[in-house]
């Protein structure tokens, strides 16, 4: 039996890591993640400010116009602290922040302790999509820590079966 999985990469932290998906936890969250992989995705990452130890991956509003699964996602395996090796999607309802006209798709890479999702708009339950494999997440929370030291970068989600 096959189970599906992501795997996350930035090249300058040699970030290399596979997440499995929650699809029975999270079935709506992590059938959103396995359509929007359809073909490999490069997405801004940046150290967050608000959430602590996590590497924030907001989908360009680009990669979702005219998608059929770019809709609005509940919450489901829902948490406000998220655990070192979690990778949360959080959605945030168009015009709920500053007025964005365009919903938020964020997938936040958890690598510390500590982590909370709380933002300038308050507490926002995210949806525990997929967790690091726990053989990876020492390797995984060296090179979040990496990124963090070296800024803005591009991380790369890739789906597999494995």
């Amino acid at each position: 039996m096959t189970s599906r999985a992501i795997i996350i990469t930035e090249s300058r932290s040699e970030l290399s890591v596979t997440a499995l998906l929650l699809p029975q936890k999270a079935p709506e969250n992590a059938a959103f993640l396995w359509a929007y992989l359809e073909q490999p995705r490069d997405v801004p990452g940046i150290h967050a400010m608000w959430t602590g130890p996590e590497i924030s991956c907001p989908v360009p509003a680009t990669h979702l116009e005219g998608q059929s699964y770019a809709m609005a996602l509940p919450a489901e395996n829902a948490t406000l602290t998220p655990q070192p090796g979690d990778i949360v999607l959080s959605y945030v309802p168009p015009r709920m922040w500053g007025g964005n006209p365009n919903a938020i798709f964020d997938i936040g890479l958890f690598y510390g302790q500590g982590a909370r999702l709380l933002f300038p708009i308050g507490w926002l339950a995210g949806s525990v999509v997929a967790q690091v494999r726990p053989e990876d997440r020492e390797r995984f929370a060296a090179a979040c820590g990496i990124i963090r030291r070296n800024g803005a970068c591009d991380v790369t989600f890739t789906r597999v079966e494995i």
